[in-house]
């Protein structure tokens, strides 16, 4: 399981960078249209919570204190970008990568004890 931590945190801080990207193309959309949606912003915080995550899941990926740090992270990043998609479609699918990396880091942290 701790290579599944490993390969979740590796991702996850690649994926950062991507949905960073497309959420300040997204949020700059939003202000340019004045539609007054948060798509972009919620993006942005996806992304910090993916690097976040991402960062203590390959921290904690041997055992130790945080082991569901790393999922809170996830599941309220998946949420937050669930409920606030709007018109940016593809949050909606960095939300639902979000959550099974959060499932993925909850069951391997629970293997681990």
């Amino acid at each position: 399981m701790k290579t599944s931590k490993l390969v979740v945190g590796i991702i996850s801080i690649v994926l950062c960078f991507l949905v960073g990207l497309q959420s300040c193309a997204a949020g700059l959309g939003n202000a340019l249209e004045n539609n007054g949606e948060i798509g972009g912003t919620a993006g942005l915080i996806l992304a910090i919570s993916l690097l976040i995550a991402g960062i203590v899941a390959i921290c904690t990926r041997k055992g130790g204190k945080g082991g569901y740090v790393s999922t809170a992270f996830y599941v309220l990043a998946g949420l937050i970008g669930l409920l606030c998609a709007g018109s940016y479609s593809d949050l909606n699918i960095w939300s639902v990568v979000s959550l099974i990396f959060g499932g993925i880091c909850a069951i391997a942290t629970r293997k681990q004890k």
